[in-house]
C-alpha cells in the first residue's frame, strides 16, 4: 500500500450511501488507501443495501464496525488521516465529550487525544441540531483538539429538519479538507 492512507469513519446519516462513489473511489483513483469503519447503525444500513460488499471490493480491505478481539491483528493499516463523513450530531457530541462507545469513535477519539493523525469531520446536521445549546461548545472543543471541520454556510447551509431532501454532501470540500489535513 503506497500513497496516503485514510481511516474513513461513517455514521448513519444522509449521504452515507454515496461514500463509495463520491469519496472512496475518487481517493482510490488518486492513489489513496481507504480503510472504512462504520458505526453500528451505518453498518446495518449499508449491509442491508449490499453496499458493504461493494466498499470492500473498492478498497480491498474489510469494512469494520465491531471491535477486534484482543489477540486479533487490525485488518486496517495505520492511517495518515481520519475523516468522519458523514458525522451525525450524536457522533460530534460524543467525540467532543470523549465518549468512545463504538469502534469508529474509539479510533478517532484516540487521534483527537494525541493530535496525530489529523482528523477531518463533516457534521451532517440541520438547523435544529445546530440550535442546541451545547452544539457550539462541541465544535469549539473539537477545534481545540485540532480537528478540521468541514462546516459553515459556505459548504453546508443549514436547513430546518426534512426541508432539503436530496441534498448532496459537499464532496469536493470534504476531499479538499482531507488532502489539506494530510499536507499540513
Amino acid at each position: 500500500m503506497t500513497g496516503p492512507r485514510l481511516g474513513l469513519v461513517a455514521c448513519a446519516a444522509g449521504g452515507v450511501e454515496d461514500l463509495r462513489h463520491h469519496l472512496i473511489e475518487p481517493l482510490r483513483a488518486a492513489g489513496w488507501t481507504v480503510a472504512v469503519t462504520l458505526t453500528p447503525t451505518a453498518a446495518s444500513w449499508l449491509r442491508e443495501s449490499g453496499e458493504i460488499d461493494r466498499i470492500e471490493a473498492a478498497t480491498a480491505l474489510p469494512v469494520r464496525s465491531e471491535p477486534r478481539l484482543p489477540w486479533e491483528v487490525s485488518p486496517h493499516p495505520p492511517v495518515d488521516c481520519y475523516a468522519v463523513v458523514p458525522a451525525t450530531a450524536n457522533t460530534v457530541a460524543k467525540l467532543a465529550l470523549g465518549i468512545a462507545d463504538n469502534q469508529g469513535l474509539t479510533q478517532v477519539g484516540e487521534a483527537l487525544g494525541t493530535g496525530h493523525p489529523p482528523v477531518v469531520i463533516f457534521p451532517r446536521v440541520n438547523a435544529a441540531h445546530a440550535a442546541h445549546p451545547a452544539w457550539e461548545a462541541h465544535l469549539a472543543t473539537l477545534r481545540r483538539a485540532g480537528a478540521h471541520l468541514v462546516y459553515g454556510d459556505d459548504v453546508w447551509p443549514l436547513h430546518r429538519p426534512r426541508s432539503a431532501p436530496g441534498r448532496r454532501l459537499p464532496w469536493r470540500a470534504i476531499r479538499l479538507a482531507i488532502e489539506n489535513a494530510v499536507r499540513s
